[in-house]
């Protein structure tokens, strides 16, 4: 199973499965009958509409207008949420730019003008071959803009990271926080949350300490305070570099 590792700004590796052939099938399927119910009740409501009631091809030539989402209805939905259409929706997969940056309209234009090569030229079997050959499961369309598909099913919480909820008026309490690093920020984050869910004081003093030797600071706070200011001043300080 195919994996795409982006590294945010805080240096923290999230890991997000790829999405083969399977599940983007699905979606397809989906989104194909979301437009086909879409261009039935259109042409129902052309046929039977009094307003319409005039020569064949001026119906035709509403019907035309009124179908035209239809054709654009892939760029469209991808455009609006952010890399998903209503199969990608039900299906909770979407579409990232491989950098991990949200994806821009010029990137999912790319895409979808390229589906004539990746659907339309020799049915399906392009985008097919190109999915199943890629390491990355892209298809041509992907290449040529940049970007993959993801699965978003399961969410990365914060909790699971170094990031800190911090409000915008946060005001830091040690300064020193920024001799830490990352991994030695995990490592107190990690032990901070174990030792908390499992009410052990006694690691949380030793990790106080250590903190405080480390950094060469006193304070008076309660030790689970003092570590919660640590990690809160110390995203503070790093996310405002």
């Amino acid at each position: 199973m195919g994996n795409l590792a982006i590294n945010t700004a805080q240096n923290v590796n999230l890991d997000y499965k790829l999405i083969g052939l399977g599940e983007r099938s699905v979606a397809f399927l989906i989104d194909g009958i979301v437009i086909l119910t879409y261009m039935t009740i259109m042409e129902n409501l052309v046929a039977i509409s009094e307003i319409f009631d005039t020569d064949a091809w001026t119906q035709r030539g509403f019907l035309g207008l009124f179908l035209l989402p239809a054709f654009f209805y892939s760029l469209i939905f991808h455009i609006i949420f952010g890399g998903q259409t209503i199969g990608k929706m039900i299906m909770r997969i979407k579409v990232v730019r491989l950098d991990g940056a949200p994806t821009e309209w010029y990137n999912l234009f790319v895409r979808w003008m390229l589906r004539i090569v990746d659907l339309w030229i020799f049915s399906p079997s392009i985008g097919i071959l190109s999915i199943l050959l890629s390491d990355k499961k892209q298809r041509v369309g992907d290449a040529a803009a940049g970007t993959v598909v993801i699965s978003v099913k399961k969410k990365h919480k914060i909790t699971s990271t170094i990031l800190e909820e911090i409000e915008d008026n946060y005001q830091p309490v040690f300064n020193t926080v920024t001799q830490l690093t990352d991994k030695d920020v995990r490592i107190i984050k990690e032990a901070y949350t174990i030792s908390r869910k499992n009410s052990d004081f006694k690691t949380l003093t030793i990790l106080r300490n250590k903190i405080c030797d480390l950094l060469k600071i006193e304070s008076d706070m309660y030790d689970l305070q003092f570590i919660d200011t640590i990690l809160k001043d110390y995203n503070y300080y790093t996310q405002n570099m």
